[in-house]
């Protein structure tokens, strides 16, 4: 019969070839040793639908003179949307249903989103006439980037935390 530890190990395996590794393993992908890389990377991944959803907002809202709420309003929706949507697109080549692809998605984006969001529509809003510029205008163009890559840099650090945690886009990397 088998004796096991106190950790539910039987007697040697300790000592198995490879257990070190995968502990470490497991201390990356969901410990303290998330690499800045890492976030990066999940940081870009949500920056892009987030970005498409954004800048077509912004430029349906400035292009048919919305008032400004309503813009900051329909930018936050689409960039949710797509958002969600290339997270979900790459879950559902993975063989996931659409709702759980859907539950993967909203688990994965969420936090990382709001934040962006908060960010980007913030410094639109903030920045003298940035809002009012019309499509032509370099402000418009000037603020909107300088919006995203604000976003990016915040947002960069919060899903670091969020993956040292197993949450955020960790949750998608199971099925990648």
């Amino acid at each position: 019969m088998e004796q096991h530890s106190a950790h539910g190990h039987h007697a040697g395996h300790e000592h198995h070839a490879g257990h070190e590794q995968h502990a470490h393993a497991h201390t990356h992908a969901h410990g303290v040793g998330t690499s800045w890389r890492t976030a990066a990377q999940a940081t870009l991944h949500c920056l892009t639908g987030c970005a498409i959803g954004e800048v077509l907002g912004q430029v349906i809202g400035v292009g048919f003179g919305l008032h400004n709420g309503a813009t900051v309003v329909l930018s936050i929706a689409l960039a949710f949307v797509f958002g969600y949507a290339l997270t979900m697109r790459g879950v559902l080549k993975a063989g996931l249903s659409f709702q759980d692809a859907l539950k993967v998605a909203l688990a994965a984006d969420t936090v990382s989103i709001i934040v962006m969001e908060l960010i980007d529509n913030g410094v639109m809003v903030a920045v003298p006439g940035a809002m009012d510029a019309g499509l032509g205008q370099l402000l418009f163009w000037v603020s909107l980037a300088g919006s995203l890559v604000l976003a990016f840099l915040v947002t960069v650090p919060v899903n670091r935390w969020l993956i040292g945690r197993g949450r955020g886009h960790a949750v998608v990397h199971a099925y990648h």
